[in-house]
């Protein structure tokens, strides 16, 4: 994998996702809410403190904490792609967080702070993301003051997600898509909790405590589902979009049968999911 070209590829594909995201923010952060909660829950925003949120996303993890930081305190709430920081601010003015939120575009690899100049950091799925996210995780602890906590989420494996994982099971299947070596950055590369105890560990973090939530993703029906899904992931449009019709129609037949069990009576739909949760002291 050569970093720097990856690294470009994902941050195209970010800022393209940065529309669907605005449009699935509240079902996102509806259902992943008891993630955030326990992440800021971990950190224990204090007021006047000084919180840092990286790959933020719509922001949602983050203006939690921000509530908890008057008088006084500040969220400095970044992300890579420019267009996701504007969904972000969007959701900061319709909260009336203004005069405590700080937005900024920021590479979670090279973090523009000075050291030990945040109490706490937040990343909500976004390490395993990253080209290097042993870089990342240096830098977290340089910008924490000594003491200071991360908080972070990391998918666990595709078998415990179909929500996402199942389309592109059928799209390797048929040969549309090469399913990711298991070591390059992605959705899963943290699907073991030693992963994220190593590198937590080899970044210089103490007291390191990784626990698992299991949450559910709703729909009004498998079609509702699937569009979401076409939003949120430019990877998987993008291979969708490629498909002819015929074979694009046997795709949603695979992925609909796989996921015919997790279908109510009336047609809504309610995929599992599940993360791990981690903390660890600078």
């Amino acid at each position: 994998m050569d970093p720097n070209a990856f690294r470009d590829e994902a941050l195209v594909r970010w800022q393209r996702a940065a529309a669907g995201w605005s449009v699935q923010r509240e079902r996102l952060q509806r259902a992943s809410e008891p993630v955030s909660q326990w992440l800021v829950a971990a950190i224990d925003p204090q007021p006047g403190q000084r919180v840092l949120e990286l790959a933020a996303g719509a922001g949602d993890t983050g203006f939690l904490a921000a509530e908890l930081l008057r008088p006084g305190g500040r969220l400095i709430c970044t992300d890579s792609a420019e267009p996701m920081v504007e969904v972000a601010r969007a959701r900061a003015a319709e909260l009336g967080l203004e005069d405590v939120v700080e937005l900024k575009v920021m590479d979670a690899e090279w973090i523009d702070l000075s050291t030990a100049e945040a109490d706490a950091v937040l990343c909500r799925w976004g390490y395993m993301l990253l080209a290097d996210p042993g870089a990342s995780l240096r830098e977290t602890r340089r910008v924490l003051r000594p003491g200071g906590r991360v908080a972070l989420a990391a998918w666990t494996g595709p078998q415990d997600n179909p929500w996402s994982s199942v389309p592109h099971e059928e799209l390797a299947r048929i040969g549309a898509e090469e399913p990711p070596p298991p070591d390059v950055p992605g959705q899963f590369a943290w699907r073991d909790e030693a992963t994220i105890r190593e590198a937590l560990q080899d970044a210089g973090f103490v007291d390191v405590v990784v626990e698992q939530l299991a949450f559910a993703f709703g729909f009004a029906s498998l079609d509702d589902w699937w569009d979401a899904q076409l939003d949120l992931s430019p990877r998987l449009y993008d291979a969708v979009a490629a498909l002819s019709p015929a074979t694009r129609d046997d795709l949603r037949d695979a992925v609909d049968a796989r996921l015919e069990s997790f279908v109510a009576d009336d047609g809504s739909v309610a995929l599992p999911a599940r993360t791990h949760v981690a903390t660890a002291d600078a």
